[in-house]
């Protein structure tokens, strides 16, 4: 049988500000990356987030990013890759934490933002962050591009990486995302984003931006937790892809 895992961005509010549709995105994913307090969370959320995914089976990641509230984490920042390093390993850190206080595991590790791309990019801050998380725990995935450098350090390091997939962006015909400021390279209609996602999972192949198809081998599908109408993307993706035989399960190493 043919399966994917769904993960989903959670716990990006902070203090009295609450951002996404969490409650109802639980009902959809099997996977959640929980915001670690730098581009947004705050230790209540965080417990709160972990707990919640905790009791209802869901794997529990760290969402590491970026120091940048006022920017969400979306802006890339000057940083050496030591910097980098050990922002993701304050972070993730700080989650597993609160993970192993509520009885679970940390699974895996997903980049947030500006600093996800920054690391899909540059190998010497992805040597960096994957070295700092190999000590922090062996055993966690990571979250990142099919093809990246990032990828290429996990696998140097002897850590499982799982390529993921994004159901509402398009491709380029070399497997990279569109650049979201180019038209079309964002998906807005559910419909087209679902049978994207049904695509990713049964064939391997995206849309690309100029109406092709691009190979992509994922093992997990990206859902924006804090787009307005995140909840109701995420139950037509998880209904596509059931209807079509793909079973919805988390990732194994």
């Amino acid at each position: 049988m043919i399966a994917i895992d769904l993960n989903a961005d959670l716990g990006e509010g902070y203090g009295l500000y609450t951002f996404g549709s969490d409650e109802d995105l639980l009902e959809s994913i099997s996977s959640a990356n929980v915001a670690c307090g730098y581009h947004a969370g705050d230790p209540h959320r965080m417990r709160e987030t972990v707990e919640r995914c905790l009791a209802r089976g869901i794997a529990v990641g760290a969402h590491p990013g970026l120091p940048d509230r006022v920017g969400f984490g979306r802006r890339e920042m000057s940083v050496t890759p030591e910097e980098a390093s050990d922002y993701v390993l304050y972070q993730a850190g700080a989650l597993q934490a609160f993970v192993r206080a509520a009885g679970g595991t940390l699974g895996h590790v997903k980049l947030h933002g500006a600093l996800y791309h920054m690391a899909m990019t540059d190998q010497a801050m992805a040597d960096a962050i994957v070295q700092d998380l190999c000590r922090l725990d062996r055993s966690l995935m990571l979250f990142g591009l099919p093809g990246s450098r990032f990828e290429a350090s996990a696998i140097e390091s002897g850590m499982a990486f799982v390529a993921e997939g994004f159901a509402d962006r398009a491709y380029m015909q070399d497997g990279s995302l569109a650049p979201r400021r180019l038209p079309g390279a964002v998906l807005h209609d559910d419909s087209r984003a679902a049978e994207q996602a049904v695509m990713l999972a049964m064939r391997g192949e995206a849309s690309t931006i100029d109406g092709g198809n691009v190979a992509v081998g994922v093992r997990t599908l990206c859902i924006h937790g804090d787009a307005p109408n995140a909840a109701e993307r995420a139950r037509t993706i998880r209904q596509a892809l059931v209807k079509n035989g793909v079973q919805i399960r988390r990732p194994k190493r």
